[in-house]
């Protein structure tokens, strides 16, 4: 069965597995997102990938990275990984690895994987969201994933859900990404997200729940699905409170029992999603 490189490239971490034509994860590991220069980063992603490729061979390359980016990640300005500005991702994995490379926005990845084998399947309509070292979305609207005009479609990071909250680096104020990101939280916390006390847990799914609620009203979702270690590890909390606020902004005859629920995929969500990537411009789904 033919086997793809899924890279998903974070600012705290970068996951590397082979997945097959299925969905299935062969093999994984990570590594963390340490390095001093543009260049630095890119040896260890290349170093990092060695030893699955060296299992055997791959047929190409699937990349989920955190955005903004050019279209088909040519060019990648990562907001939380201020190495790479500009860097032409894309084209360097390509000439390394000798495989054709697909790159795109690290949550419109988590989309297609979550409508490939995940908690969408056969859903035509919804956003998955990635809550993490930042906030990524991907919009799947009459069973397309939406794209934009440059490949950055669905940054529901940058929706203002406080108007008076902390300013953001997109340069606007009160951002869910200055609010909720794991970046942010850890800033205004002083420690480590996991460590949250419960309150901001539940402050935390109250945003997403009114970013949502907004995306939800404005296209006529069905389904939200939250991936990332900020979201999936406050848990419950989290999920129950983003769902309230949820019901409460989505009073229209339409937008109705609409339903948020974490990635089922879990924390192989992103590297299937970079493996969707590949496969959806192969064809194979």
């Amino acid at each position: 069965m033919p086997e793809i490189l899924a890279i998903d490239i974070g600012g705290t971490k970068v996951g590397f597995a082979r997945v097959d034509n299925e969905g299935q994860v062969v093999r994984q590991l990570q590594v963390p997102t340490k390095a001093t220069s543009g260049e630095d980063l890119f040896a260890l992603l290349v170093s990092s990938a060695k030893p699955l490729l060296e299992v055997g061979p791959v047929v190409g390359c699937g990349v989920g990275c955190g955005g903004p980016m050019t279209t088909e990640g040519e060019l990648v300005s990562p907001l939380n990984i201020p190495q790479w500005r500009d860097f032409p991702l894309r084209s360097r994995l390509e000439n390394y690895l000798e495989v054709p490379v697909v790159v795109d926005n690290d949550a419109k990845a988590l989309a297609l994987g979550e409508g490939w084998v995940g908690a969408a399947v056969n859903c035509a309509n919804y956003i998955a969201m990635v809550v993490s070292t930042g906030i990524g979305g991907g919009i799947v609207l009459n069973g397309e994933l939406l794209d934009g005009a440059t490949g950055n479609a669905g940054h529901i990071g940058h929706l203002v859900v406080d108007p008076e909250g902390n300013r953001c680096p997109c340069g606007s104020k009160g951002c869910l990404e200055a609010l909720v990101s794991g970046t942010a939280l850890a800033r205004d916390l002083g420690y480590a997200p996991k460590d949250a006390p419960n309150h901001v847990k539940r402050r935390c799914g109250k945003l997403v729940g009114r970013a949502v609620g907004m995306v939800v009203n404005l296209l006529d979702l069905r389904l939200a699905i939250v991936g990332g270690s900020v979201a999936l590890g406050f848990g419950d909390l989290f999920f129950d409170s983003a769902q309230h606020e949820i019901d409460k902004t989505c009073g229209l005859e339409f937008t109705k029992d609409v339903q948020i629920v974490p990635a089922s995929l879990g924390s192989k969500s992103p590297l299937v999603g970079a493996a969707a990537v590949w496969w959806k411009k192969a064809g194979v789904i």
